[in-house]
């Protein structure tokens, strides 16, 4: 095992756009943040980027008239926060020990010590594990009506859940697509009944009960979804524009169960900011949003935590090491 010598003013994990712009505004506070980007396989490991990084296009960040590809656009947050001096480190985090200062965040066998921690893990969507669904992410298949709706204008389109979530995509969706049918693979919904009511009594919406995606048709777009109906024992093809997972979230924060507060659907809890429980440890992004889940909330919250960080260590001793412990909210 290598310890690192040196104490870093702050080390940022995951580097989708909450991460980016913390490190933009860390480093222009001139803290050298060191970004640990993801890029392996280990427990709640995290794509260097983001979610974007799996996103064709993204037109509703401010700025970007013409639209920008998620990949490009990460690239540009990426640059602007290494100019300004963000170093970075393609790899994953293993293992974390908040509960003493100086912090430590392993990389394997190595140890980098760290004064405050911002933590941008994100969360990973739902998939339902089909052949091709890593192809045709956005290219037909989407995780978020709020970034896609638009490009369907006109088209038919589907819903795959039952949830308040999958209610409120699939009525999001009705302002865009010529049709909307939800794909349901029970025969009720579990979301609250209000949503229910104006889902079943929407003009644009048809639901499939019982019915399970089994295949996504395309190669590089999507073209139809092939359908089985668990009542009927029927198999079925259905052409459609583009189709829309709603089955839920799970945020990439199983490598802090038992250092930091969570909600029960495992997602951080932060107050005044993006404090967490742990003074000196920051969360932003989907990592701990599990309403808005945006790039420019997203964003916005690694602004918020980068300036608590900026002004938490002013508040501390050089070089103290003592034992973390809860902040009063």
């Amino acid at each position: 095992m290598a310890t690192k010598e040196e104490v870093r003013d702050v080390i940022i994990i995951g580097s989708g756009p909450a991460g980016l712009t913390a490190a933009i505004y860390a480093a222009r506070a001139n803290l050298k943040p060191l970004v640990i980007e993801g890029g392996g396989s280990a427990p709640g490991g995290n794509l260097p980027g983001g979610q974007l990084m799996l996103t064709t296009e993204v037109e509703n960040y401010p700025g970007f008239v013409q639209g920008i590809m998620g990949p490009d656009m990460m690239k540009i947050f990426r640059d602007q926060a290494a100019r300004f001096g963000t170093e970075y480190t393609t790899a994953e985090v293993t293992k974390v020990d908040f509960s003493i200062r100086p912090f430590k965040i392993w990389i394997g066998d190595d140890v980098h010590l760290a004064r405050s921690v911002i933590i941008s893990t994100g969360a990973k969507s739902l998939m339902l594990n089909l052949p091709r669904e890593d192809r045709l992410l956005g290219h037909g298949l989407s995780t978020c009506a709020t970034c896609d709706g638009f490009f369907f204008t006109g088209q038919e389109v589907a819903v795959v859940g039952g949830g308040d979530s999958a209610m409120e995509e699939a009525l999001f969706l009705t302002k865009f697509a010529r049709q909307v049918t939800m794909i349901h693979r029970r025969d009720a919904f579990r979301a609250s009944k209000i949503m229910q009511q104006r889902v079943l009594r929407h003009p644009k919406i048809r639901v499939l009960w019982n019915s399970q995606v089994t295949e996504l048709v395309g190669e590089s777009q999507l073209e139809a979804v092939k359908l089985h109906n668990k009542e009927s024992n029927r198999d079925s093809v259905m052409k459609v524009g583009g189709l829309f997972y709603a089955i839920g979230h799970v945020p990439n924060t199983s490598l802090f169960k038992g250092q930091l507060e969570m909600d029960p659907a495992g997602y951080l809890v932060t107050g005044q900011g993006a404090r967490t429980n742990v003074e000196g440890v920051f969360a932003a992004g989907d990592v701990q949003d599990h309403v808005y889940r945006q790039a420019v909330t997203a964003a916005g919250s690694g602004c918020m935590a980068a300036i608590d960080a900026e002004r938490w260590l002013e508040s501390q001793p050089t070089e103290s090491v003592i034992a973390g412990t809860p902040t009063n909210w």
